[in-house]
Formats: structure tokens, sequence, C-alpha cells
């Protein structure tokens, strides 16, 4: 029976995937070989021994010691996609609530009628506070074109907006799900310069930590709109401050709020609502449990953010699943290792990401324990799971 220690309340859906016969699942689970968690802060969580991999249902991994996985020999998952719709709805509210002074506008009236007035005498005086621009025929730059950025995208040239993206990474899924419309820029400026409204969509990492920045919001056309529904470090709060106070940036809307990011006038912070839809929550679930048991029982990696992915359908009597670093004749000293005592390779592959590769094997027949203990001390190997 494998053992699964949640973290977060994880939606039934998704824990209805792991089948009780097989699974046991639980806050208080102990020496565990999968973990499912959303937002909890695992950065100093000491992990066992039989820890195989992490699920995070969402996109945001942050929270999650990736290099110490990575040595450990624990893939970790994350569900992208999965509340890409979500997201991409609090997109297109955003660039509304950052025109029209939507929130401003409804605490002015509960405050008029808080204060004694008849709300239907003063509305039309007071309505001229809140005017904005209509998002119809302006220009949306999305920074990231995954699939939340794609989407959002999308649904701004079904408003009738023009679309700018900038994604130095895009790949074939994702240039497939963007419409022809859409213009990739190669050049993050022209984006700046041209777009009306700027909505953030890329990973918080070291690379992108305050790349909107002092020379992005000099290069942004004057009074633009931000949305950051990524990750609060993508942005630096203090250019950004500056870059209100001086008018070059009309609002921020971001999920991510700060004491003093809440006391600028111009900025609308909301509490990490992002992914915050049953649907969402349901669907991030849905897939981080199918990741998880997929690699527990077959080895397969997908949407792994650390390891590379591979499947392999199963054959044979026996899957090996090694994982190791990415140097030269790794796999040959796998294969050796095995042709030498007389095993039949029936199926097998290997990918690598960064310093790390994985290979899945598929054998004819069942290997000796003393086999996987000789694989388990091959140089560079940091893990070897047989399955089967």
């Amino acid at each position: 029976m494998y053992r699964i220690k949640t973290f977060n309340k994880i939606a039934p859906q998704g824990l209805e995937r792991l089948d009780p016969a097989r699974y046991q699942v639980g806050e208080d689970v102990a020496e565990e070989e999968g973990i499912l968690v959303r937002s909890a802060n695992l950065l100093d969580y000491p992990f066992p021994d039989s820890l195989l991999a992490i699920a995070r249902a969402g996109v945001g991994v942050n929270n999650i010691p990736l290099e110490r996985c990575s040595e450990n020999g624990v893939a970790v998952f994350s569900t992208p996609g999965a509340n890409a719709n979500a997201v991409k709805e609090l997109v297109l509210c955003g660039m509304l609530i950052s025109s029209r002074d939507v929130t401003g506008a409804v605490r002015w009236v509960k405050n008029q009628a808080a204060s004694g007035v008849e709300v239907e005498t003063v509305v039309e005086k007071g309505k001229a506070a809140f005017v904005g621009p209509e998002l119809y025929r302006k220009a949306l730059g999305v920074i990231g074109l995954g699939a939340i950025g794609s989407l959002a995208a999308n649904a701004a040239l079904d408003l009738g907006m023009d679309v700018y993206g900038f994604d130095p990474f895009l790949s074939v899924d994702a240039a497939l799900r963007l419409d022809r419309h859409v213009r990739v820029v190669q050049d993050v400026n022209e984006l700046y310069k041209k777009s009306d409204y700027i909505t953030i969509h890329i990973h918080f990492n070291e690379k992108t930590r305050h790349m909107i920045g002092p020379e992005a919001f000099a290069a942004m056309k004057p009074g633009a709109r931000l949305i950051n529904l990524a990750r609060g470090g993508v942005v630096n709060d203090e250019a950004l401050l500056a870059a209100l106070d001086a008018g070059k940036v009309t609002a921020y809307v971001t999920d991510f709020p700060t004491n003093k990011l809440v006391a600028n006038p111009h900025v609308i912070a909301m509490p990490h609502l992002g992914a915050s839809t049953p649907e969402s929550e349901q669907n991030c679930a849905v897939m981080a449990a199918e990741e998880l048991w997929d690699y527990l029982e077959n080895g397969n990696i997908k949407n792994s953010v650390n390891l590379p992915d591979v499947y392999l359908d199963r054959s044979g009597a026996q899957r090996l699943c090694v994982l190791h670093k990415n140097i030269p004749a790794m796999l040959a000293s796998i294969t050796a290792l095995l042709s030498r005592d007389g095993v039949n390779v029936e199926n097998l592959s290997n990918k690598s990401k960064g310093d790390y590769a994985y290979t899945l094997v598929d054998l004819g027949a069942k290997v000796e324990p003393a086999v996987l203990e000789e694989l388990r001390t091959l140089p560079n190997v940091i893990r070897v799971r047989a399955i089967g």
C-alpha cells in the first residue's frame, strides 16, 4: 500500500482517484512515499527516505525545495492548465476594475448610504470620480504565453482588443493554442511601448525575480495598467510604487498584497484569488492525484518541474525506473550491466532535463535483488526503483 501525506485541504474529487485499497491518504500519514500539497510551505520540511514524489495542486512551486528534491531523487509535479480558466477570468476582471474604479465606486456608494444621504440624489454627480476607458480597441500585452497567458490573449481578442504576446520559451503546444491574431514579439520592450494593459503569467524564479523593474516601467506606455496574478516577486515593488506615484502606471492589480502596496491608492489588491474557484480546485486536485499515482505505479513522469517528462506504455515482466545525473555514457552503463546478467530489455526510454536524467527500462524477466543493488551503486545514479 502506498502512503500519501496531504498538506492543505485537497478537493475530494482528487482524493477519489487514489484507490483506498492501494493508498493510505491523510494529514497524519508518516514515512510517506507521496505528498499532495497546495500552498503549504515545504521548504524546511524534513523528507523521509521513503519519499518519491510531491504533487502540487497548482502551478507555482516556490513553496517546494526543488534542488533538494532533485538531489534526493524526489519528482515534483505541478498542474499546468488545471486552473487556467479561473485565472483567465480574473485577468478580465482585473482589466475592468483597473479601468473604471469599480471598487472605489462601490465603497463610495456604501459610504454615502452609511452617512445618511439619499444615495439616488447624489449618484449622478458622484459618478464622475470613477470613470475610465473601455477595453475595446485598447492593447493588451501578455507576458508568458503558457496555459493561462494564451487563454487571456485569446479572450482579449474576443473583446475587440489588440493583443501582443511575449514569451522567450514559447512551446509548440502553447503556440498552437494561440489565436493567429495575437502578435508575438521578440522584444518585450515592444510590448511595453504598445500596451495599455499588461498581464504577467510567468514562473517566479531567480531569473524572473523583479523582471518588472525600473527599466520595464521606463519603457511602458504612459498610463499603463499592470495586472500580476503570477507571483509577487516578479514585480519590483519599490519601482512599481515610484511608477504609480509618477503616473507612469495608472493602476496595479495584484493577487499578492503587502501592507506597503495596500497603502497606495492606485493598488487594487486581492487575497490570492487567482485559482479560487471550485472548478479550479477540483481540476488541480484530480490532475495532481493522477500524476502521483502514474509515477508511483508506472514510473511515468508528466508535468514535472524538476525532472524530464518520460512516458512509456508498460510491457515485459518488470520495469526499472532509474534517476541519474545527466552525464555521458550513463545509459550505456545501465544497459551494459543488465545485458551482462542476461536480462532482455524489451523497451526503453531516456530523457534529460538540466543536470538530471531519467531512464525507464522494461525487462523480459525480473532481475535479482543483487542486480538492483549494483545499479544503485553505479556512479551518478540517484535512485533506482523496480515496479512489477
